[in-house]
């Protein structure tokens, strides 16, 4: 691919730098001057990185199908961490076994971005960096990690509802309902009004731009200094119906418990704004408050079409993108 030239900060997405912005590197690095081209090549085009990505996946213990390496920030620079060592990041590749495969990097950013820029969601800390060969990779920040090395205790939903293989099956972390991950906020978490409504905010992001993979291991709580128990930042956001063929819910049974649906959501197939106003009913949010955070979702279009046209997709894709998430507001105000 040659020199990799770029004027768009691969954090922010903010318009006029040929790396990270200021802004980018504090919420990223801690204001450490990173490069965005890393060290490496992709692990596709030299073998000798490939079994260093090799090694270290096998090192690293977070769930998911995605290929996921450990990374370390070491003064100034980004490395995989080697053995025995705390990684501080975390850096998914281009993966593999779906459409648009080269997408996938870019659309998770953008996701995120959105979700933090748009709509105040709060979102693990994140950026595009590059390989040497130009393609680009995924990097978050973990969040369960503190300044000391040490860990604060996360538990996924999963974990939380005692669901797993053995007793659920293959499928296990989409045998439920998002009634059912907020009962259990409910059941674990002190300030629940407070966190339910972040909750709630989430849940219509994900529709809104078609995540059909917010299971329940894609939600979290964590740990506070305190002691108890907040949701996690948001993690694992992006347009899957890029990628796959997918409903408008990760969760088999949706929003509620019992998998029921509205007249007019069974007949189109898809939910509308009254089945978000019972949803947020259900799980204890008042209709005033309802309204008030749906407001965001059903405005500030032009804020996401503006970070969508700065984002790292190429341009088809940036359309369709684009066509997913218009969908889904028209289907918000009926």
């Amino acid at each position: 691919m040659g020199m990799i030239n770029i004027h768009i900060c691969p954090a922010t997405l903010a318009e006029g730098y040929d790396t990270y912005s200021p802004v980018g590197l504090k919420r990223v690095f801690n204001s450490s001057k990173v490069s965005h081209i890393l060290e490496y090549d992709s692990p596709k085009v030299n073998e000798g990185d490939a079994e260093k990505f090799i090694e270290n996946r096998v090192r690293l213990s977070i769930s998911g199908v995605q290929e996921k390496m450990s990374f370390l920030l070491d003064h100034k620079t980004l490395r995989l961490t080697e053995k025995e060592e705390q990684g501080t990041y975390i850096l998914k590749p281009v993966p593999r076994d779906v459409k648009k495969v080269d997408q996938v990097p870019a659309n998770e950013h953008l996701t995120m971005q959105i979700a933090r820029q748009v709509y105040g969601i709060h979102t693990a800390e994140n950026a595009l960096v590059f390989f040497k060969n130009g393609e680009h990779a995924y990097i978050t920040k973990r969040f369960d990690i503190k300044p000391d090395g040490t860990k604060l205790r996360k538990e996924d939903f999963a974990s939380l509802a005692g669901i797993g293989k053995d007793n659920a099956g293959p499928d296990f972390k989409y045998e439920s309902s998002y009634e059912e991950i907020a009962l259990l906020i409910k059941k674990f978490v002190p300030a629940w009004r407070v966190e339910m409504e972040k909750y709630f905010s989430l849940i219509v992001f994900n529709f809104l731009f078609s995540n059909g993979d917010a299971h329940l291991k894609n939600f979290g709580l964590l740990e506070t200094e305190q002691g108890d128990f907040i949701l996690s930042p948001a993690y694992d956001l992006l347009n899957t119906r890029i990628h796959v063929s997918d409903t408008n819910f990760a969760l088999k049974k949706a929003l509620f418990a019992d998998g029921s649906k509205s007249v007019l959501w069974k007949k189109t197939g898809h939910p509308v704004k009254d089945d978000f106003y019972n949803f947020g009913e259900v799980i204890g949010i008042s209709q005033k408050r309802v309204e008030k955070l749906l407001m965001p979702f059903l405005t500030r279009q032009e804020k996401v079409a503006h970070l969508t046209a700065n984002s790292y997709l190429s341009n088809p894709i940036k359309q369709a993108y684009l066509n997913h998430y218009f969908q889904k507001v028209n289907l918000l105000t009926r």
